[in-house]
């Protein structure tokens, strides 16, 4: 577990009590928390981030903590407004221009700092911050009500799927922080975008809800080629460098030009286990009625799929006697993109093929 200085007793004391579960009528409670160096995890449209404010670095190191995530995986800054951002980051032109047309929203925007203005523990050592504005009222009053912005990681165990309802934060978190603003399920289910405007061209670092199709009438040309992070280098932005979103069984990507209902079959035949099937209702319609079938909806489109999927794995994380999760692949375009780079994130890269030997393989 990582953790740094006089931050671990302070987590460790938080670890002896029940979380509580604020309504927005507590939010005034849940930022006094915040400001007495306290973990609060919030709602935003996309997934339920862990809070805690970033001018306290036994709190930012809390954060670190109860998430068992690595010290070199910065965190993004939740901001209520566009004018937070230049407290702490050098004023620039384009980002304005895309604050104004996707903020509040699923983009996070990376930027050079002011020299000294945040702490080394919220940037992992950089000299370039995340900033982003979630599109969530309860959060931003949260925010606006505790009047510093705060770190925002996703609010699970660290590499699990994340959390896309305020029991999922219970079920990872419960004990380890002081409480969670339950808002419901978010809307969107798959992170924020992430662009990196410290660069030229400008470079999308992590995909999401919002495309390079969306973002390049700003921008123009802009870098989606995916950086791969070396082992001795600190990533920009989260999920770049370290494993992310796995359940606990395996999890076997069916290509979306791969017969689904056949894959299914092979599966029954030769995996005499109980298996969950993640994939959409044109697909499940046609699925055989089997026992040791257990199934998913991802809904009906791409969109509804990448709300739906960290929530699908999650699921199935509650059935323990499932090893094997067979999960419907998408086209890489559009949305897909970022889909497919959760599923594959999910999957460890891992694909379903005809003949595979799957009791071996897993």
């Amino acid at each position: 577990m990582a953790t740094h200085g006089k931050g671990i007793l302070i987590y460790f004391e938080a670890i002896m009590m029940e979380t509580k579960i604020y309504q927005q009528k507590d939010i005034p409670e849940a930022a006094q928390a915040l400001r007495a160096g306290k973990l609060v995890a919030f709602p935003t449209e996309t997934v339920y981030g862990l809070g805690a404010v970033i001018n306290n670095e036994a709190s930012v190191h809390q954060v670190y903590a109860a998430k068992g995530r690595p010290s070199d995986n910065p965190l993004i800054v939740h901001v209520a407004s566009p004018e937070m951002v230049w407290q702490y980051a050098k004023p620039n032109d384009l980002a304005v221009e895309l604050m104004t047309k996707f903020w509040p929203g699923p983009l996070t925007i990376i930027l050079p700092l002011q020299p000294g203005k945040l702490l080394s523990a919220v940037t992992g050592g950089l000299e370039t911050a995340a900033f982003r504005m979630p599109n969530n009222a309860a959060t931003l009053a949260l925010i606006e009500e505790t009047g510093i912005p705060i770190v925002g990681p996703s609010a699970n165990t660290s590499g699990k799927p994340s959390p896309t309802l305020a029991e999922h934060v219970y079920h990872d978190l419960n004990g380890k922080i002081t409480g969670i603003l339950d808002d419901g399920p978010t809307k969107v289910g798959l992170e924020s975008t992430v662009v990196d405007l410290s660069i030229k061209p400008a470079a999308i670092l992590r995909p999401g809800y919002l495309t390079a199709a969306d973002l390049t009438p700003i921008l123009g040309e802009v870098e989606t080629e995916m950086h791969h992070v070396a082992a001795n280098e600190v990533p920009k932005a989260p999920g770049m460098k370290y494993k992310h979103y796995a359940p606990n069984a395996q999890v076997l990507i069916v290509q979306p030009d791969q017969d689904f209902s056949a894959v299914v079959a092979e599966t029954l035949q030769h995996y005499p286990k109980k298996f969950g099937v993640l994939a959409f209702d044109q697909q499940l319609a046609k699925l055989p009625q089997a026992e040791r079938l257990d199934t998913y909806s991802l809904g009906t489109d791409v969109s509804t799929g990448g709300h739906q999927l960290f929530a699908g794995l999650r699921d199935y994380d509650l059935q323990p006697e499932i090893k094997l999760i067979l999960a419907a692949g998408v086209p890489e375009t559009g949305l897909g993109i970022a889909y497919m780079n959760r599923l594959k994130k999910a999957a460890g890269g891992k694909f379903f093929t005809t003949g595979m030997d799957l009791q071996a393989d897993l």
